[in-house]
């Protein structure tokens, strides 16, 4: 078991290698075989969720707004068919999960000129994740709720500011890396366009 989850781990780590050097389709290969192998393994959903985020952050890094959206808006419906099962869903890490999602959506629709979507989605993830955890959020609501347009520049340096993305130069463990053969995983790069 130990070994399934090591390999999932160095996969991913590979994938964030890519993401760093703007290869997102590679990125993207190497995190779906990371979840893939992750579930297979049954590792606990912490896994699931951080690959999910890597997943969504070479997405949006190469222009993936509408994929963003997709995902975030099926993953909206996977809380509620838990709300209605009577499954408890409304855990602190539920809250923060869902807000945090709802932020990478209401971005997306930022960046995708749905201002007023945008501003409605943020304001959602803000309530339910709680004052102060989610500080981009919160300030990019901010902006428009006070009618500020936000430039992708301006938008840009407030996620680094607040930290927003989870792969990043720091975090990132190079040695660890192990990527991946050629033609495991390639259908999702080129279903994605090799971004």
């Amino acid at each position: 078991m130990a070994e399934a989850h090591a390999l999932h781990l160095n996969i991913a780590e590979a994938g964030k290698v890519h993401a760093l050097a703007d290869r997102h389709g590679e990125a993207l290969r190497h995190y779906r075989e990371a979840i893939r192998l992750a579930v297979a393994a049954k590792a606990p959903e912490v896994f699931f969720r951080h690959y999910s985020q890597c997943v969504l952050e070479s997405l949006e890094q190469s222009g993936g707004d509408a994929d963003i959206i997709a995902f975030c808006e099926g993953a909206e419906a996977h809380y509620a068919e838990l709300n209605a099962s009577g499954l408890d869903a409304d855990t602190p890490l539920h809250r923060k999960d869902r807000g945090s999602l709802l932020e990478r959506l209401g971005l997306a629709e930022l960046r995708s000129g749905d201002v007023a979507a945008a501003r409605a989605t943020l304001q959602t993830a803000i309530s339910l994740a709680g004052k102060g955890v989610l500080p981009l959020a919160e300030q990019v609501h901010g902006w428009l709720a006070r009618g500020l347009a936000v430039s992708p520049a301006l938008l840009r340096q407030a996620q680094n500011r607040h930290n927003y993305f989870v792969v990043r130069a720091d975090a990132v463990d190079a040695a660890r890396a192990y990527q991946l053969p050629a033609a495991v995983g390639q259908s999702l790069a080129q279903a994605l366009g090799a971004r």
